[in-house]
């Protein structure tokens, strides 16, 4: 944990996907002062029809992208929107999706929900400055 989880409904190439992982992992990591080695990205390719959204009342449902955050709790809301702008725009620049189309969601966890045996177990409690 955290665990970045982006569903599409398109494919990508895997250089593409790498390049996304890497960017907001890298991006997660500095915003949020956590170890990298902390991070897990999972980009699912629900294909076409795979997620929708209703954009205006009256309007036809449109296909979306949604990016699930798991992460820690303890960051400040003001933290975690900069947080989605910035993962947002590495999903416009690297895989093309479109800002009106996407979403972020957050689903906050104390640190002994998130277990990592090859770095000691559960994840401790996110404080102020760890990095």
């Amino acid at each position: 944990m955290p665990y970045l989880q982006l569903d599409v409904t398109r494919s990508y190439t895997p250089d593409e996907k790498k390049r996304l992982a890497v960017a907001m992992s890298e991006t997660y990591a500095r915003m949020m002062s956590v170890d990298i080695r902390r991070i897990s990205v999972a980009i699912r390719e629900l294909g076409q029809g795979g997620v929708w959204r209703i954009p205006e009342v009256g309007q036809e449902p449109a296909e979306v992208s949604l990016l699930m955050l798991d992460i820690r709790r303890g960051r400040t809301a003001d933290l975690r929107m900069e947080l989605a702008k910035a993962l947002c725009a590495h999903c416009i620049d690297i895989l093309g999706l479109r800002e009106d189309r996407l979403n972020v969601e957050f689903t906050q966890h104390d640190g002994d929900e998130m277990y990592h045996p090859t770095l000691g177990g559960y994840s401790p409690d996110w404080k102020p400055g760890e990095g």
